[in-house]
């Protein structure tokens, strides 16, 4: 609940601290007293867009603290520690307004962005005013409203479940789309190319070697001129083995004298012997390999033409060309696999959304039933609030597809008409302010037994009515005081009559400066108060017995 208010430098007030307790807490005072004021300020501390003008005149800043007592088991806590806030038992909201146009926001002295301060403010507070948005003028909170009447919670769960595994679904789908449509694009040429090089058959090397061997051809008949006169002083009468062999001769003639000496020449002859013998046995077989077949040369350039276009034609050296060809059947197969995995992926992603749709029409139909009894309830606790004559009804309206959520398909707006023969419409542009707010306080009566604990705030509920609708406003605001913190600002008697606390607004002259005070009143200070909005600025004995009566009565 909220358990304290600081208000600094906020318009009127200078600085006021306000304690508050469980139950109703009735909020009075004189017109121009400030209770608006004190509404802009706890506004602020909520999260509400920052108000400049609010910062009191020679004053350099405001600052609004609100401190509350909750759980460490509250929902909000869940939200606050994603942003590194730890659980405690009391939760600090604070705000400040500077000259300079800045407007720090803090939770438990964390700074905080106002967009957290908000969600979290909303989570505690459900301030309900006319033409106010937020609370139940939020059509964002009207599905969430229906499902927590209705204990849809698992529901809620398992189908947020079904959306998550269908939204999964749907992205791996969407992803091999298209990967697929992207190679589609591709596949005839990729084809193409995989058949010119299936054709082909490169293998590394070959280029070098058909170079190598095509060079050869063309000039083939020098080689084989080269060849002949190698073999001529090779091997003639004249030739180098034939000198050798005479070397040799000379030199065996003479060994049985020379001692020794002779052999290691004689040796190295005879390897020399030996090494030009298989040199000219080589350059025959060499001579024999020459091919000056003209075709065969033409055969040669037609196959390094097509290797080299192949190689330019995908920006890649010749030998490189076995390496692509194996990539590109890979990615072929890969294709067709694909094909294959896309069909799985369309079969997932149809039983996740006949999932998700069985989950969504069953939950839907609920809704639709909860929808009828909540009109009925609401159409009950509409005559005490003088309007007899007003009409209620919940509208569920199915989204097309490409809406759907995590909650499902449907769009629940709140309708109302104040006159026969009026057409229903959105329960916010209700033309009176007053007969909005009973709307507003008729369907919080109605839907309190699940809503998480909150403090609940009401900007003048009894706006145009008195009496006995007046303290049906108040007997109503009392049950809900039962169920959680309620506290209403109002100008009748009969509301504040049904308080469980009593705080007064009051506006001083303090110097030349007016300020604004809260206090809480005595069991005869709040007489006196109640007695006073009875009977205006005289308060007589008949008003004062009157006002016990009011604080006496049933509530």
């Amino acid at each position: 609940m909220l358990s304290r208010l600081s208000i600094l430098n906020v318009v009127l007030i200078e600085a006021l601290n306000i304690n508050f307790q469980d139950g109703l807490t009735a909020l009075t005072g004189e017109t121009g007293a400030g209770k608006s004021i004190l509404l802009d300020a706890l506004g602020l501390a909520l999260g509400s867009r920052a108000d400049f003008s609010l910062i009191r005149p020679n004053a350099d800043r405001a600052s609004v603290t609100a401190e509350f007592d909750i759980s460490t088991s509250h929902p909000v806590w869940s939200v606050l520690e994603d942003a590194g806030i730890r659980r405690a038992k009391t939760l600090f909201l604070r705000r400040q307004l500077r000259s300079d146009g800045k407007s720090p926001a803090y939770v438990n002295d964390e700074a905080v962005s106002v967009n957290l301060l908000r969600q979290t403010g909303d989570m505690l507070v459900e301030i309900q005013g006319q033409f106010e948005g937020r609370g139940l003028l939020d059509p964002s909170t009207y599905l969430p409203l229906i499902d927590r009447a209705a204990g849809h919670d698992r529901e809620r769960e398992s189908l947020s479940a079904r959306w998550a595994e269908l939204c999964t679904a749907r992205d791996e789908l969407a992803q091999m789309t298209a990967c697929l449509d992207k190679a589609r694009a591709e596949e005839d040429w990729l084809r193409d190319a995989v058949g010119q090089l299936d054709m082909l058959a490169p293998s590394a090397g070959e280029e070098e070697q058909l170079a190598g061997e095509r060079q050869r051809h063309m000039h083939s008949s020098r080689i084989a001129e080269a060849l002949q006169q190698a073999h001529m002083i090779l091997s003639n009468e004249d030739g180098i083995l034939h000198l050798t062999g005479r070397i040799q001769a000379i030199l065996e003639r003479q060994a049985d004298v020379a001692a020794g000496i002779l052999t290691p020449a004689m040796d190295a002859l005879e390897r020399a012997a030996s090494e030009l013998n298989e040199a000219d046995a080589l350059l025959s077989e060499v001579g024999g390999q020459l091919n000056s077949d003209p075709s065969h040369l033409a055969e040669i350039d037609d196959r390094l033409h097509q290797i080299r276009a192949q190689a330019r034609k995908h920006k890649i050296e010749p030998d490189e060309l076995p390496a692509l060809h194996e990539k590109l059947i890979s990615q072929l197969a890969e294709m067709d696999d694909q094909s294959g995995v896309l069909a799985r992926l369309k079969q997932d992603e149809q039983a996740c959304l006949d999932a998700f749709t069985h989950q969504a029409k069953q939950l839907s139909a609920r809704r639709h039933e909860v929808a009828r009894r909540l009109d009925t309830d609401v159409m009950a606790e509409l005559p005490p609030l003088k309007l007899e004559a007003a009409r209620f009804q919940t509208d569920i309206h199915t989204l097309s597809e490409d809406r759907w959520s995590e909650t499902g398909w449907d769009r629940i707006s709140f309708q109302a008409s104040t006159n026969p023969g009026m057409t229903a419409g959105p329960i916010d542009k209700i033309a009176s302010g007053g007969e909005l707010a009973r709307f507003l306080l008729a369907l919080k009566v109605v839907l309190i037994a699940n809503e998480p604990p909150k403090t609940l705030i009401f900007d003048e509920v009894d706006s145009g009515v008195g009496g006995a609708v007046a303290a049906a406003v108040g007997a109503r605001l009392a049950r809900l005081g039962k169920k959680m913190q309620t506290l209403v600002i109002t100008h009748s008697p009969q509301v504040a009559g049904n308080g469980d606390h009593h705080l007064k607004i009051a506006k001083y002259q303090s110097g030349t400066q007016m300020l604004s005070s809260t206090v809480g009143l005595s069991d005869d200070e709040r007489l006196e108060e109640i007695a006073r909005m009875l009977a205006g600025d005289e308060i007589t004995e008949a008003a004062r017995s009157a006002a016990a009566q009011l604080l006496k009565g049933d509530r």
